[in-house]
């Protein structure tokens, strides 16, 4: 029990820059109070104590504003940050390493006694405020949920989900447009990952461009190639003969070749 404690007030330590000591920690931070507590209410849960579970997990919404279920499964080292507002059901299940803002809601959407209803939330996952995960569902390991999104369907492992209803943004995706951009010479990301114009304006230019870059690769590997076909012609002189095989443009080199 104190082991958890201690990796409880370590990990809110390591994710919140306005902790500034252990006792303040201990004292001061609902979320920490809000999970120990449901651990005394899980275990009277579990041992069939049913309304002893659900009466601590009352008095413990009433002390810290923040709704666990005696029937919820919490991993170890989870951060409730602010936390006024949340609201974690009976079936729901979040893993070690998960942050949960204010106002987040873990529920459900059947009234079905006994099956999945509320979403199992993977190791490292982060739910931003005032989001809305509904249904029986997983969402994937080191998944993000944006602030305000409500999710009703599964979240790939790393994917991001924003929007009402939310939409899914692939990690890959993400991370291509980001090193394309990087190429460019500035961040893509730097301006806004949300639904800016300018920010989606931006977003088009830098796929386009990366597409025209690589178009521009297999012509000039083509050239290359055709370069190399006709070297032993009569009159055409000496060509380069290695054939060009990463996705890069060299102006100066196209024009010595084509002189």
């Amino acid at each position: 029990m104190f082991s958890r404690l201690r990796d409880d007030i370590d990990c809110i330590l390591e994710r919140d820059p306005a902790a500034r000591s252990k006792f303040e920690v201990l004292t001061c931070y609902p979320g920490l109070h809000a999970i120990s507590l449901h651990r005394v209410a899980n275990g009277l849960w579990r041992r069939g104590f049913k309304w002893g579970g659900r009466f601590v997990s009352h008095c413990s919404r009433w002390l810290t504003g923040i709704e666990i279920h005696p029937g919820a499964t919490i991993g170890r080292r989870v951060f409730i940050d602010h936390g006024m507002g949340v609201v974690i059901g009976e079936m729901a299940e979040v893993g070690d390493g998960c942050t949960i803002y204010q106002g987040v809601t873990l529920g459900g959407t059947s009234l079905v006694k006994g099956a999945k209803r509320h979403p199992t939330l993977e190791a490292g996952v982060i739910v931003g405020a005032h989001a809305c995960v509904l249904g029986g569902f997983t969402v994937g390991q080191g998944a993000r949920v944006g602030s305000g999104a409500v999710v009703t369907k599964p979240v790939p492992p790393g994917a991001t989900a924003v929007g009402n209803p939310a939409r899914i943004i692939a990690a890959e995706s993400d991370a291509a447009r980001e090193a394309a951009a990087a190429r460019m010479g500035f961040s893509a990301y730097g301006l806004t990952q949300g639904d800016d114009p300018t920010a989606q304006a931006l977003k088009g230019l830098i796929d386009s461009a990366s597409g025209h870059e690589h178009q521009i690769a297999l012509i000039w590997q083509a050239i290359e190639k055709l370069a190399v076909r006709a070297r032993e012609l009569p009159d055409v002189g000496c060509v380069p003969q290695d054939a060009q095989t990463s996705e890069h443009f060299d102006g100066e080199r196209l024009a010595r070749l084509m002189k």
